[in-house]
């Protein structure tokens, strides 16, 4: 039997949307989030052009890239991963159609999406209120980035 302090594989890559992934919460420290999932592989800067200067922090092995904004104390804010068993709302993801994520977010009650085709077939729904992108090649959902919740004023919404 599994203690309550190990998540189970199935939390692990549960997407909460506006709240993290699994034990990862937005809002967590660098120490916090390393104490978690240990040293990145990599840590990329952003580049001096970019509107937001960040940290992200790529777990290649695990399939995760960590993101910290300068503007927020290098608080994690933004979670991009193509992990195999991300969930959303109890359900496995990874693989499956848009309009089968069109549905499943519906479901919840999310029905303002944006899609986007992209240059070499790539497609991108995104749901702005939410926070979150899907990403999607040949009708597969690929890989997934999603962030803390922003309201009217841009303000940042930390999950309690």
């Amino acid at each position: 039997m599994q203690t309550p302090a190990q998540p189970s594989s199935t939390e692990e890559h549960e997407i909460r949307l506006g709240t993290g992934m699994g034990p990862l919460k937005f809002g967590a420290s660098q120490d916090e989030v390393r104490s978690l999932m240990g040293e990145p592989e990599e840590i990329e800067e952003s580049e001096d052009d970019d509107e937001f200067e960040h940290q992200a922090w790529n777990y290649l092995d695990e399939g995760y890239s960590l993101y910290f904004d300068r503007e927020d104390d290098y608080r994690l804010s933004c979670i991009e991963t193509d992990h195999p068993g991300i969930r959303l709302y109890g359900e496995a993801i990874h693989g499956r159609s848009p309009a089968q994520i069109q549905e499943l977010m519906k479901r919840h009650g999310h029905e303002q999406s944006e899609v986007e085709k992209m240059d070499a077939g790539e497609m991108r729904i995104s749901y702005e209120k939410e926070m979150i992108d899907l990403y999607f090649e040949d009708d597969e959902l690929q890989f997934v980035n999603f962030g803390v919740f922003i309201d009217e004023d841009l303000e940042v919404q930390w999950p309690a």
